[in-house]
């Protein structure tokens, strides 16, 4: 009676990089399903091959019919369920019905080969996603590794990126990692867009130092609009404001046009520009310290069009004298000094006017919800649990975004009496 089907992970030296349970396992098995390039490592078996192509559910019910009733076995390169077929088929079949064994994978020796840490990259791989949907996430990375497929190997990849502007990061094309031709090539995309590379190849790309991101282009919205449109400095954290957190604190400011707004710590802007489309003519003030932020500012206004954005270079509250009074204010980030900075903005707020706040962490709601109930009495907040949707293989599954407070008061108007 057959057992549990083993998932086997191998190297470019096939049978010889397994353990002595892996190749009994695979020299006895009737049936072995893998790739055709796996399949090809393995010229001593005499089981019945089966290729995993693209007609997976095919190869679903061959596997169902194989469990418990003949020696069958899985070939996989590396680790069988780090980005590949393995997870989907054992997701089908049902995992109690499969021993996983697996290798080192090959995106762990293409990063050992050039000698980068792996452990904050953003990773993925091109047979499974097509690269359009992975464009936002390697915009904004500081390390990228990217398994290769026939229709993107490097050159496509590193055209499509240079066309879309994306042309800060030095590549590292591994070839045949851990086979005697292997090769690693160290390059720029633009060298890359006309060279030539084995088909088994992992594709590394890595940021270069003080490199902010480029927008993408795209038609923009009036407010909400995708984080990746801002040019930002911090490409690791992005803006401190996503755009539906942005969204909903637009909403809670209650623009109306010919109001003055100011945004406090505004980073790359994206609320302050967002706001000037809403209170047109009146002027939106982006206040930051940072000197690359501040130059990040202008150039985002400039792309958004809008005039009435007044980037403003300091430090507050220190420069809140020389402004006109709001009619609504919003803080950005979680630093120490949050609390003066809302003392100082609900002061000079107008009254009747309203004071938006994000946080994104407990502590510092608590002391934020602490300041802005003894300032204004009533506070709104709201805790902004976010998921997005990505597709794996023929599943939608969906990526948690940290979660974020908006915190927000109305300064009471004062009751004339006539």
């Amino acid at each position: 009676m057959a057992g549990k089907i083993p998932v086997i992970g191998i190297g470019p030296d096939g049978l010889a990089g397994l353990s002595a349970r892996g190749r009994d396992l695979l020299l006895g098995a009737e049936l072995v399903f893998g790739s055709e390039t796996t399949l090809r490592l393995l010229p001593e078996l005499s089981a019945e091959r089966v290729v995993i192509g693209t007609d997976l559910p095919v190869v679903v019910e061959k596997l169902r019919g194989a469990v418990g009733k003949t020696r069958a076995a899985i070939v996989a390169s590396g680790d069988p369920l780090f980005y590949g077929t393995a997870r989907y088929l054992t997701d089908k079949v049902g995992a109690e019905h499969f021993e996983v064994m697996p290798h080192v994978s090959s995106m762990q020796l293409a990063f050992a080969r050039i000698k980068e840490s792996w452990e904050e990259a953003f990773l993925t791989d091109l047979a499974a996603r097509p690269l359009d949907d992975v464009l936002d996430k390697i915009r904004g990375a500081e390390t990228v590794g990217l398994f290769t497929s026939p229709r993107y190997q490097p050159a496509r990849v590193a055209g499509e990126l240079l066309g879309r502007g994306i042309d800060y990061f030095t590549a590292f094309v591994c070839e045949n990692l851990g086979g005697k031709d292997e090769r690693i090539t160290r390059a720029e995309l633009g060298e890359v867009r006309d060279m030539a590379f084995d088909p088994l190849n992992i594709l590394i790309l890595k940021r270069k130092p003080n490199r902010p991101d480029r927008p993408r282009a795209a038609q923009l919205r009036r407010f909400g609009n995708p984080d990746d449109v801002f040019a930002q400095s911090r490409p690791k954290t992005g803006l401190i404001t996503q755009a539906e957190v942005r969204g909903v604190a637009l909403s809670q400011l209650d623009l109306h046009p010919g109001h003055v707004f100011w945004d406090v710590g505004a980073g790359s802007g994206s609320v302050a520009i967002e706001a000037a489309g809403l209170v047109a003519p009146g002027p939106s003030y982006a206040i930051e310290q940072d000197t690359a932020d501040y130059h990040l500012i202008v150039a985002n206004a400039e792309r958004f069009g809008v005039s009435n954005v007044k980037p403003v270079f300091g430090t507050a509250p220190a420069v809140f004298a020389d402004l006109p009074a709001p009619d609504a204010v919003f803080v950005g980030g979680n630093g120490g000094e949050v609390a003066r900075l809302l003392e100082a903005a609900y002061a000079a707020l107008r009254p009747g006017g309203r004071l938006v706040t994000n946080v994104g962490t407990l502590e510092m709601l608590t002391a934020t919800y602490a300041v802005l109930k003894r300032l204004g009495g009533g506070v709104e907040v709201v805790l902004m649990n976010l998921s997005r949707g990505v597709e794996q293989l023929e599943a939608l599954r969906f990526e948690a975004v940290n979660p974020t407070f908006l915190l927000g008061v109305k300064k009471p108007a004062p009751d004339w009496v006539v």
